[in-house]
Formats: structure tokens, sequence, C-alpha cells
């Protein structure tokens, strides 16, 4: 039982593709001021940028509402393909007609609370002391274990579905409510129940979750796609009511896009 009591509290997780969201406003008096032969070649350049980064896993959506009228979305394996298409888009000439009003970095990340409980304990249980060499070997081998079960999940492609709904999120961890002080037994049970509620919607929402915990001010990134965007309101407002979210969830800024193709694009910036 003491060799139970002095498990780690931190639950396992894998990653996988490095994610980059950049938020802009188009600077419209200085794009309007163009000449148009200017302002055309200027796109047509911008155009065939977006058409060769979307074959390597980015994507474009118009925003709407006022934080912005443009998002772009990468995925990549890592953050140096992250730091090169940050960099290629910065050369583009259109860049200098773009604010950017926020961005977000994360990984790809998936919780393995089951697969935590269930390895910590046979390990405690055969008296293995916790970040030994013999534990951290053994907790690499279901690491790894998993990573090739999850590879799809874990290096997605941009789901190619009309909306994308993304915001940022933490857990509580104030004095009077913190999630970090739960034992790992409850906080699994209760991303149990909060993971039901999302597989109900697995037919009509793709849902990517990315860590954020020492890249960016979150500690989570939610990606939600779908083609009919009042599905995020649904889904959202039903995970309200699970224990999780109702006491220990905090909530960033909600973007919300519309897909655009290169001919979307093109519309977008058309004055």
């Amino acid at each position: 039982m003491q060799q139970l009591e002095n498990i780690p509290p931190v639950p396992l997780t894998i990653e996988g593709a490095a994610v980059l969201h950049q938020m802009m406003r188009v600077r419209w008096a200085s794009w309007r001021a163009l000449p148009d032969s200017d302002r055309a070649a200027i796109l047509d350049e911008a155009a065939s940028t977006l058409a060769a980064i979307e074959k390597q896993n980015s994507a474009a959506f118009g925003l709407l509402g006022h934080k912005g009228d443009l998002m772009l979305v990468h995925f990549r394996p890592g953050f140096d393909q992250l730091g090169e298409i940050q960099t290629c888009l910065a050369h583009l000439r259109l860049w200098d007609y773009l604010e950017q009003t926020s961005s977000y970095v994360s990984v790809v990340e998936l919780g393995l609370y089951e697969s935590t409980g269930k390895a910590y304990s046979e390990l405690a249980e055969k008296g293995i002391v916790p970040h030994s060499a013999d534990w951290n070997a053994q907790i690499e081998q279901t690491l790894e274990r998993q990573r090739q079960a999850m590879h799809p999940r874990l290096f997605p492609d941009v789901p190619s579905a009309k909306y994308l709904c993304f915001y940022p999120m933490d857990r509580k961890r104030g004095e009077d409510k913190n999630w970090y002080q739960l034992p790992l037994a409850e906080r699994q049970r209760q991303m149990a129940e909060h993971g039901a509620v999302g597989r109900r919607y697995a037919g009509t929402v793709k849902q990517i979750i990315t860590g954020s915990i020492g890249f960016d001010d979150w500690e989570w990134g939610v990606d939600l796609f779908a083609d009919d965007p009042l599905v995020f309101k649904k889904l959202i407002y039903e995970m309200r009511f699970d224990h999780v979210s109702a006491v220990y969830a905090l909530f960033g800024s909600f973007f919300v896009g519309r897909r655009l193709d290169v001919e979307g694009f093109r519309k977008l910036l058309t004055v």
C-alpha cells in the first residue's frame, strides 16, 4: 500500500505534430491604396504559396467576428518545420498588409490516464522505485506501444470540414479548486466522464487536443472541425455540465472560421 501511495501524480502523455495557429487582420486601408496591378501580383504570390503549404498540412480559414480576418493553421512534424513555415510566410509581400492579432503554439497531445494508472500500479506492486532506471525503461516501453498504436491521431491531416472552432483552456489551480492536487484516480474518473461526452459527437465533429504547457499562455488548445458550426455550441455547452468542466475549466478566446480554398482566399482579399 505504501508503494501505491507514492506513485507519481503526473499522467503519461504522448505527443505528435507541432501546431501553429496564426490569427491576422488585413490592413485594409493600406491594401486598398495599392495600385490594382501591385495588389494582383501580391495576391498571386500569396495564393501560390497557400496552394503549396496546403500540401504540407496547412489550412486557411476566414475568421468570423472582430478578432481578425484570417487564421492559418499549420500541422508539422516538429518545431523546426513550424519555424520554417513562419519565416516563409513572413517573407511574402502580403505580410506587409497583415497584422498578426494572435497566435498559438502547441503539440498534438493524447492523455493516457487509463494506461497511466495501470502501468504505475503494476510497477509499484513489483516494488520498482518511481523514476529509477528500471521504472523509466518500462514506462518508455508503455509510451512507445501507445505511440505506435496512436500514430494516425498524433500526426493528423488538417480535417477538410467547412468550419473550425479553436480555443485555449486551463484547469484551475487556485486556493479553493486545484485540479493538480486531486488524486490521479479521481482525475482519471473525471476525464473518462468528460471524454464520453465528446465521443457522442464523433460522427459530426473532429476534435484535436494540443498541449501547450511551456509553449504558450494556456495549458491546452482545442480544435473542433465540423461542417455544421452549430455542433460547436451543442458540444461545448453539454461539456460544461460534466464535473471536470463545471468545476475546473477555464477558457480563453474562441476563434471560429470558415475554410478557405485558394479561390476563397483570393475572394477574401479582392477589393
